[in-house]
């Protein structure tokens, strides 16, 4: 085995797919999760450890116990909307948290630290293809707060020797090809799983927000990043931190967008059955277009990281996973 690696949130979507790929990479990872967002089912490669990122006595006594070689941190709140109304909240938890993790990490010798960050620091860029290089001007609580989390990330390693990697990623999507785990939230605000719940009349409808952009079909483009590619770009992530590379920051995506319309369109045909639909208007901030620039992703981490990130493959996975007897097996639990 390579070592153990802490996973603040590992119960979560990402997460949970990342100790997956972590673990068929020769890790043991250690999900540190309090399982108000996350699921006890999705953790299967490792350990738990119950807790919250605020304590950072709890937090303390996991990292001497395990003696991890690197800390991969997704716990955090990212609910824009909610961002909005409860911002306190936002830069309790993502700010105020990580500020407790990094100081834990500090007394365990600071060990290499992937940071789970997001598009949302670029705000509403006109660039079609945002690269690495373009100003960080987030239009909300949410993006900020991830956004001053990067700036900690930079001083640590400035003044403590920190080696850090930010992965800013578009939209995560998709399910694990093996159908062990998938995307299950209580609150679910993704496009792709609610209209997979739709397809299946587990929702009345999914809401189309907008049709009025100015996109070849009316509706807003995305780029979506296969979540097992996601997970991937993690652990080589943490190789390179581990091997003695320097702090980095890059976007994970693919560099191709797909309109909502899209997507709706393909799940309609890969099913054979008719989605409904109910128009709404478009949400605050929402951006006709974010498309990532995946050029330095692929330099740092490799040409192969989104094999699995083309549409298809990533509604037939969703499908699977949504559709099969594993998330009926789940049902009792899935409240837990």
């Amino acid at each position: 085995m390579r070592g153990t690696v802490l996973v603040t949130g590992g119960a979560g979507y990402i997460g949970s797919h990342t100790c997956k790929a972590l673990a068929h990479s020769g890790f043991t990872p250690v999900t540190f999760d309090n399982l108000s967002i996350g699921n006890r089912w999705a953790v299967r490669w490792g350990p738990i450890e119950i807790g919250d990122i605020s304590d950072i006595a709890r937090l303390g006594e996991v990292m001497r116990r395990h003696n991890p070689v690197g800390i991969v941190h997704f716990a955090a709140l990212a609910l824009v909307g909610e961002s909005m109304t409860e911002p306190a909240l936002y830069y309790r938890q993502n700010v105020a948290g990580t500020l407790a993790v990094l100081e834990a990490a500090r007394a365990a010798g600071l060990p290499p630290f992937v940071f789970s960050s997001t598009c949302a620091v670029y705000g509403t860029s006109s660039e079609g293809c945002i690269d690495e290089s373009l100003p960080t001007a987030p239009i909300n609580p949410y993006g900020a707060s991830k956004l001053m989390v990067e700036r900690v990330l930079e001083d640590y390693g400035r003044a403590y020797g920190l080696r850090s990697a930010t992965l800013r990623y578009f939209n995560a999507a998709g399910a694990d090809p093996d159908g062990e785990i998938g995307e299950f939230r209580a609150n679910e605000t993704h496009l792709i799983p609610n209209a997979v719940e739709a397809l299946l009349g587990r929702k009345q409808a999914l809401q189309v927000f907008g049709r009025d952009y100015p996109t070849e079909d009316g509706t807003a483009i995305r780029d979506y990043i296969h979540v097992s590619d996601l997970a991937l770009a993690h652990v080589r992530a943490l190789e390179r931190l581990i091997g003695g590379g320097d702090r980095f920051v890059c976007n994970l995506g693919t560099g191709s967008g797909a309109s909502v319309a899209h997507i709706v369109a393909m799940l309609e045909r890969l099913a054979n059955r008719k989605l409904p639909l109910e128009d709404a208007p478009r949400r605050p901030g929402d951006p006709p277009e974010l498309v990532a620039n995946p050029s330095l992703s692929k330099k740092l981490l490799g040409p192969d990281l989104t094999t699995r990130s083309d549409i298809e493959t990533i509604l037939r996975t969703a499908l699977v996973w949504h559709q099969g007897e594993r998330l009926a097996a789940l049902a009792p639990s899935l409240q837990a």
